[in-house]
């Protein structure tokens, strides 16, 4: 990769990050309740209670920075697992959402909702960090093997078998959600209707550090791999003459990519079209290096999803939409866009 193409990269993730702490700032002013930049600032500095009213403090502490940091971290988590994915597969439509990964993790979290929805009560970090994440971590990896069998031949991936695979295991797992909410009791049930349309409100401090270890890892891991995934996209027996095994990459990524949008999923529900849009958008940027779309992905999904986020916490105040409905209404027009283009590939 030349100089003239790192630079723009370099660049645009300058540019990303500044505009990543700008929104991140002002975040913590949206909601339904009017808290200036002021008084928000001061909120997060050891101050005199007299100075601020006590609910101030709390709703900033305690509902806006976790809500805002989980956004982050997840926007993140979505924008790397498409951005892999779309290499994997070496097509720009792959997409948790789209090929069903995220419909099979958020099967397998409700499935773990229903079932052991009476831990909750007791054992409420245990279903938070483990039962759930675990379910759903399991069922989009499932998914994930599943789409990628039946779209995968000895020519390559066939984005029309893959989306029909998507489209078919989507419904399947709509079905088991609609059966699951049937025999929900009345606390599951609210629970998996929250859940189901994509929600930051459940932010706190032990979602945070779940979301961002795995963020950190996805990365890490990732650029790490970046190489390998830089030769599997000129084909996978050019990547196999440069001396990589294959197979055991796609395998360990293809887990780890649905095991992070599983964690997503517990954490904040089903949230669409990030794995999508942004990847896409970073290639027309930067182009196709993995070293350079990777970091710019990363921080454009948290940007992304950031904004979107605060689109509806304002769009309906003082009602708050979930924010898989505001990734919906961005990526459903973006994705036809990109499906026309494609058509002719497909």
């Amino acid at each position: 990769m030349n100089i003239s193409r790192m630079l723009p990269a370099k660049t645009l993730c300058i540019i990303s990050a500044i505009a990543l702490y700008l929104a991140t700032v002002t975040s913590i002013t949206v909601g339904p309740m009017d808290i200036s930049l002021v008084d928000s600032i001061k909120s997060l500095i050891p101050y005199d209670s007299g100075e601020l009213p006590g609910h101030i403090t709390m709703i900033v502490q305690q509902v806006r920075i976790p809500r805002t940091l989980l956004a982050i971290a997840i926007g993140g988590i979505l924008a790397l697992a498409g951005a892999v994915l779309q290499g994997l597969f070496r097509n720009p439509l792959a997409d948790p959402g789209i090929i069903g990964v995220s419909s099979g993790a958020s099967l397998g979290a409700a499935v773990a909702i229903v079932l052991f929805g009476g831990l909750a009560a007791t054992y409420p970090l245990l279903m938070l960090m483990g039962t759930v994440p675990l379910f759903a971590c399991l069922g989009g990896v499932l998914v994930t093997f599943i789409v990628y069998r039946l779209g995968t031949d000895q020519t390559g991936t066939s984005v029309t078998m893959m989306l029909l695979a998507g489209i078919a295991i989507s419904a399947a797992a709509n079905a088991g959600l609609g059966l699951l909410n049937y025999f929900a009791d009345d606390q599951a049930l609210r629970d998996l209707s929250l859940w189901t349309m994509g929600s930051l409100a459940g932010a706190n401090i032990q979602t945070l550090y779940l979301a961002f270890a795995t963020l950190a890892i996805l990365f890490v891991t990732y650029l790490h791999d970046a190489d390998k995934l830089n030769a599997m996209l000129l084909g996978e027996a050019e990547a196999r003459h440069m001396g990589i095994n294959v197979q055991n990459v796609k395998r360990r990524l293809i887990v780890l990519t649905a095991a992070g949008v599983g964690i997503t999923v517990a954490l904040a529900g089903i949230i669409g079209f990030v794995g999508l849009i942004v990847p896409h958008l970073a290639r027309m940027m930067i182009g196709p290096n993995y070293k350079s779309l990777l970091p710019v992905s990363m921080l454009l999904g948290a940007l992304l999803l950031l904004v979107a986020d605060m689109l509806a916490r304002t769009i309906v105040a003082p009602l708050d939409m979930p924010v898989g409905i505001v990734t919906a209404l961005i990526g459903t027009p973006f994705f036809l866009w990109l499906l026309i283009k494609q058509r002719g590939r497909v």
